[in-house]
């Protein structure tokens, strides 16, 4: 009888053999399950519901603290908070559900966080709102100005917000699908969130209608759905909004009878000043004194003028323009301006910049850059890379003017100077070495790191400087007598927040924008030969330094001072026509 002999079975360890510890999931670090949950084929809907809700999240800190401020107690504030949250986030998504298509779409995502990032960084720093004019001015901002806004604080709050995007986008596998499908199903994602939107807006509409009536800068602090919105406003509303086309309004335009028989032209000065506010004018009661040159000089200052728009490229433009604040905004077609009708009267004139540009206003005339033919010994003393004191377009000037052709200098000669001025926020750049006479200053960009007494030493120093630029240039206008009959306009485009109402540089729309940054000063200086010439009243314009002006009296106030017959010229809005002996009532 045979025995089958049978073999025990081989004990197995309670541990895994080599092979298998090499390869299972029990040795996965977190990472690996990280990015393997990262890998996985999602569609782009899902991305830009993920993007959505995460900037909602991270780059709305600005909107929950204007609204926590606003409403006061938690149970009044936080479910404005969460309403407002719901509605940014709807929006986002129904933006972004245009780009739900394909893994192509990854960088245009990238795009967007780092514009949320941006704006974020900028309303917590500064205190701005991102809407059209605002993000129009960044467009046009040059790379001295982008500089001064660099920090190290701005690179962390862009690191924080970007970073996880960043890293998500990289990883994240967008599964394909037919674009029919993905048609009707981002067709469907839009919808549905505009669906939300109404829901949650008619649900709150007691508590959110009279909190935005009153608080229109909220729909600006929507992060990113309202920098979206104000940049594509820009480029696309100009398409519909104006033709394209300039219209000629120097038809008819002649110099008035004080040329027949002149003795000297005239030599006129008008300073464009940049983000100067008239309460920080000694020459209007400021209790310092930042213009002690000015006042040595017998100058006339005008203590109740308001500037057409808050920032450079809202301002300039309409300052020019003759149409005033409310035609130039409501205006279909781009018009000629002040220094067309001047040079179609037979005047030389001349722009010089010390700025990021005139806004298109100096296009059609002689216009140069402060920084252009500088000597290297000037652009040494006065210049801090490509950004200089205002006092460099003082260099070479005479130069400058007689390169102007001889048969209009001997008619007239106009010059717009466009300042530096006191442009933040690294307005301790502003200001040369012996003129920081307020101390401490802010030596920063990061105008949060300042204290409020800083702020102002620093930003009061630049005013100074202004002053003394503005000095120098009547001296300059003075040692041309014996050629000229001189005189000079200086009126800046705008003011400036420091900190009232925890706001800061400018920008703010006009509508709800605060004093500081619409009260603007103006100043002017008349040689006795310009007097003479125009038959101006000193006691008559002294009586008038309290008199409303606006950046709409500009265009007609120069055209009146030099003589210049136009149709579009309006008696009314020349500030000093009733000063003229036998000019217009």
């Amino acid at each position: 009888m045979s025995v089958t002999r049978i073999e025990p079975a081989p004990l197995r360890s309670g541990l895994p053999s080599i092979s298998e510890s090499s390869s299972g999931p029990a040795s996965e670090t977190p990472w690996e399950a990280v990015r393997q949950w990262l890998e996985r084929p999602r569609s782009a809907r899902q991305m830009v519901l993920w993007l959505a809700l995460y900037l909602g999240v991270a780059a709305n800190w600005p909107l929950w603290n204007e609204l926590a401020r606003i409403g006061g107690a938690p149970s009044t504030y936080l479910p404005t908070i969460a309403a407002m949250s719901l509605l940014s986030f709807c929006g986002t998504v129904a933006m972004l559900s245009f780009t739900a298509w394909t893994r192509w779409m990854k960088p245009l995502w990238l795009a967007v966080a780092v514009l949320a990032a941006l704006v974020q960084h900028y309303m917590l720093e500064y205190r701005v709102v991102m809407d059209p004019t605002m993000i129009a001015n960044v467009l046009q901002t040059d790379p001295n100005e982008a500089r001064d806004l660099l920090s190290w604080r701005m690179g962390f709050n862009l690191l924080v917000v970007i970073a996880p995007v960043a890293v998500v986008l990289w990883f994240a596998r967008i599964a394909p699908m037919r674009w029919i499908s993905q048609l009707w199903r981002n067709a469907v994602l839009l919808l549905l969130m505009v669906v939300v939107a109404l829901v949650a807006a008619v649900a709150m509409n007691r508590q959110l209608a009279p909190l935005m009536r009153n608080n229109v800068h909220l729909r600006y602090m929507m992060n990113p759905i309202a920098s979206l919105y104000s940049t594509g406003a820009v480029f696309i509303k100009p398409l519909f909004k104006r033709s394209g086309k300039l219209i000629p309004i120097t038809a008819g335009t002649t110099l008035g009878a004080s040329y027949a028989a002149q003795q000297k032209p005239p030599l006129f000065v008008v300073v464009v000043g940049e983000t100067a506010r008239a309460d920080h004018f000694g020459l209007n009661g400021y209790a310092r004194d930042t213009t002690p040159e000015l006042a040595k000089r017998d100058v006339l200052s005008y203590r109740t003028v308001y500037s057409c728009g808050t920032n450079t490229l809202a301002s300039v433009p309409c300052m020019f323009s003759p149409l005033g604040k409310q035609g130039y905004e409501s205006r279909k077609d781009d018009y000629e301006n002040l220094v067309d009708v001047l040079q179609a009267a037979g005047l030389a004139v001349f722009w010089l910049d010390n700025q990021a540009g005139c806004k298109d206003v100096c296009t059609r005339i002689p216009n140069a850059s402060a920084l252009d033919n500088l000597p290297p010994a000037a652009k040494s003393a006065l210049c801090d890379g490509e950004e200089c004191l205002d006092d460099v377009m003082l260099e070479g000037l005479d130069a400058r003017i007689a390169a102007l052709p001889a048969e209009r200098r001997a008619k007239g000669v106009v010059l717009v100077m466009h300042q530096m001025g006191s442009h933040g926020p690294a307005y301790y750049k502003r200001s040369g070495a012996d003129m920081k006479r307020f101390q401490p200053e802010c030596k920063t960009n990061a105008l949060a790191e300042c204290g409020h007494t800083e702020l102002m030493n620093v930003y009061d120093n630049s005013i100074a400087q202004t002053d003394r630029f503005l000095g120098r240039t009547i001296d300059w206008l003075k040692g041309q007598s014996k050629q000229y009959d001189p005189g000079l306009l200086y009126v800046s485009d705008h003011g400036e927040s420091l900190g009232e109402f925890g706001l800061f540089l400018h920008g703010v729309p006009y509508s709800f924008a605060p004093e500081a940054q619409k009260h603007v000063p103006m100043v002017t200086w008349f040689s006795a030969g310009l007097s003479e010439r125009r038959k101006l009243s000193r006691p008559c314009m002294e009586a008038g330094l309290d008199a409303p002006l606006t950046h709409d009296n500009l265009y007609h106030t120069v055209l009146g001072l030099m003589d210049v017959n136009t149709p579009t010229y309006k008696p009314a809005l020349d500030a000093l026509a009733t000063c003229r002996k036998g000019g217009a009532a």
